[in-house]
């Protein structure tokens, strides 16, 4: 008998009804989704070629456009999360021995210069600590104290030895600049005015990500010249995790274009997702099985994006994150980012009070509040908790109910230690 042949038994959990609980997501991501983009995602099937997805697939692509304020022709979203859309926006535009440079003030400009590493570019980081921010002059010419391979520091406070370097575009010449927009590990809102003109300027590309800031902040990226611009589906526009919104200019197309050799992936290569997307003109051709039900969903969360307005929709993140600050210092909280005009509106960042563990109020509010807010990530673990309200999340009530709970938190956590 064949059943004699198994010697893995059937796992019992599976023969158990799927139970997930329900929370208040008020993290760095993902956040709830609304019952409408949950219905989206809940359609039926079809065919990835079928005249209907492509028309889906089209929406989107107006959806994006509408989105990031641009009219470029070369706008899609990755079969994937954010993280594939930083992949696949690095090894399209950068070849081995092209030279990035890669500002780096929290997870995802690390995250940037690994990948830029393993593509073989020549990796040139501008360092910040956590918490700070980027200057025009510090993207363009860094004074810092250092020896030749190691990191720039970006701030003229830190040369304080007798020999000098002038670091950034300025020095290095780079192809690419990577910079990140919302900088979800440490709560950063990236000014970005004036930095496309500056790279176009040194003959380099503008590459920026906007994960945790898209439809909270503003930004323009055609007339803020960035070259490209890349988001997910899971945090403002309050989506399932699992496609990313990408678009390029014409000159970062035209770069692409030059290239000497194909792109190390055939799965992320632009020019194969170009025409599966209608961006270049041609017969849509098969490429990959695309997400369909992922892509109702984002076609459903950039829809109700359009309906509130990007200008509503940011300042409804303005108007509670201001709520929310100036809540969390009648708790006694000290915020993170020090300048009002830095501090991400999507993701607020607190510092770890004195003698309390992170992880205790995070559980605290897990367990008896069944609110998630979540501790640091890269650079800012064990330093800050962080608060986000995105997309439908960002509330009046919600900053209410996290306030309460944290309240709530902090008096029985300090009890729990006496």
């Amino acid at each position: 008998m064949a059943t004699s042949l198994l010697h893995v038994p059937p796992p019992q959990s599976l023969l158990q009804p799927l139970a997930v609980p329900e929370r208040l997501l008020l993290g760095p991501g993902p956040s709830n989704v609304p019952p409408r983009i949950l219905a989206a995602g809940g359609q039926q099937l079809l065919g990835h070629m079928h005249p209907e997805v492509l028309q889906v697939m089209d929406e989107i692509k107006v959806g994006i456009q509408y989105a990031f304020q641009t009219q470029n022709r070369l706008t899609l979203a990755i079969s994937g999360t954010g993280h594939c859309a930083m992949e696949a926006a690095l090894l399209n535009l950068v070849e081995r021995g092209d030279t990035a440079l890669v500002a780096v003030n929290g997870l995802w400009g690390q995250r940037a210069a690994d990948i830029a590493r393993r593509l073989g570019a020549n990796v040139h980081e501008l360092v910040k600590p956590p918490g700070e921010y980027f200057a025009l002059w510090d993207i363009e010419e860094v004074s810092a104290s250092r020896s030749a391979g190691q990191r720039v520091q970006a701030s003229p406070g830190d040369c304080h030895l007798p020999l000098c370097f002038m670091q950034g575009l300025a020095q290095h010449k780079p192809s690419v600049l990577f910079i990140t927009h919302g900088e979800s590990s440490t709560g950063v809102l990236q000014p970005l005015e004036g930095l496309g003109e500056l790279c176009h300027r040194h003959g380099c590309l503008l590459l920026v990500d906007a994960v945790a800031s898209l439809g909270g902040a503003p930004i323009f990226m055609d007339q803020q010249e960035i070259d490209v611009l890349y988001s997910g589906s899971q945090k403002v526009l309050n989506a399932p995790p699992g496609s990313a919104p990408i678009s390029f200019s014409e000159r970062a197309r035209e770069k692409m274009l030059r290239r000497k050799m194909k792109p190390p992936s055939f799965y992320l290569d632009m020019g194969w997702l170009a025409n599966y997307w209608g961006c270049d003109g041609e017969p849509r051709r098969y490429h990959h099985t695309a997400p369909i039900n992922s892509f109702f969903s984002l076609r459903e969360g950039l829809a109700m994006l359009v309906e509130l307005g990007l200008e509503s929709s940011w300042e409804r993140h303005r108007a509670n994150c201001t709520q929310l600050c100036q809540g969390l210092r009648d708790l006694g909280l000290e915020l993170f980012v020090k300048e009002e005009k830095a501090r991400l509106p999507t993701i607020t960042t607190v510092r770890v009070p004195e003698g309390y563990d992170w992880k205790e109020i995070t559980a605290f509010l897990m367990d008896n509040h069944a609110i998630e807010i979540a501790g640091g990530l890269g650079p800012s673990v064990g330093k800050v908790l962080r608060i986000g309200l995105m997309g439908c999340n960002s509330t009046s009530d919600n900053v209410d109910r996290v306030l309460h709970a944290l309240r709530d938190a902090l008096g029985c956590c300090r009890r729990s230690r006496l």
